[in-house]
């Protein structure tokens, strides 16, 4: 990977992943997107470069030659290098996540998938620093207090169930982002595929009919067969 002035403004991606079909689908899409991408296509070299280049998240394949995904994890977390860490795998039960999370992956994302749920994904991790010190979310008038677990519309307070404030707090955390229904499924309802269910959607209407104000845009968008988006009324 060549650094210019211009790639040293940009988000710099190691990716980890032997499969060449999936490596070349991933540069592509996140090279559109206005990433810098490296590729290692093993586990030795991939743990080589994450040590000794500066990166801003990391991509990392669980099943790897030379040297497994979350050995990987694991060597750069006792060596206190904490860059964020996505780790891609085809095994997708429960236990194999929760192993994943505690070898020092900060997500989980289970093959196949689609490359905007893995754009969507790269994104929240990218934000998280700054999120995890804040106890207060804000997106226009709309606030949401994480410590004494109210939101508010301006002066005005909303009734939320535990499930719409835990969906609200997501969205709130993406502002801007897309957001898929598996990702809001897996997140939110902790389902570890997406079921054929009208879920999602149900919760966003009633969602909706709380902290939208009359005559006003909907703060949460739809984004057609893909998602939903949240953001601020312009």
């Amino acid at each position: 990977m060549v650094q210019s002035e211009d790639t040293d403004l940009m988000t710099k991606v190691l990716l980890i992943e032997d499969d060449q079909e999936t490596a070349a689908e991933i540069i592509a899409d996140l090279g559109q997107r206005g990433y810098v991408i490296d590729h290692a296509a093993d586990g030795t070299d991939g743990l080589e470069k994450a040590k000794t280049c500066q990166w801003d998240i990391l991509i990392v394949d669980r099943m790897l030659p030379g040297e497994d995904g979350l050995a990987i994890i694991e060597t750069l977390r006792r060596a206190e290098i904490r860059t964020p860490a996505l780790v891609l795998s085809a095994l997708g039960r429960t236990d194999d996540k929760v192993r994943g999370l505690r070898s020092g992956g900060d997500d989980y994302l289970t093959k196949p998938f689609a490359l905007i749920e893995l754009s969507a994904r790269l994104e929240a991790l990218l934000r998280r620093p700054s999120e995890a010190r804040a106890t207060v979310l804000r997106v226009g008038s709309l606030e949401l207090d994480l410590v004494k677990r109210q939101a508010w519309r301006g002066q005005q307070k909303l009734d939320l169930l535990p499930r719409e404030f835990k969906l609200l707090e997501y969205l709130m955390r993406r502002e801007g982002q897309t957001v898929t229904r598996a990702m809001l499924l897996e997140d939110v309802w902790n389902y570890r595929f997406a079921p054929q269910t009208n879920l999602v959607d149900v919760h966003i209407g009633r969602l909706r009919r709380k902290i939208d104000l009359p005559d006003e845009p909907s703060l949460i968008a739809s984004v057609r067969g893909v998602g939903f988006t949240l953001r601020a009324p312009r």
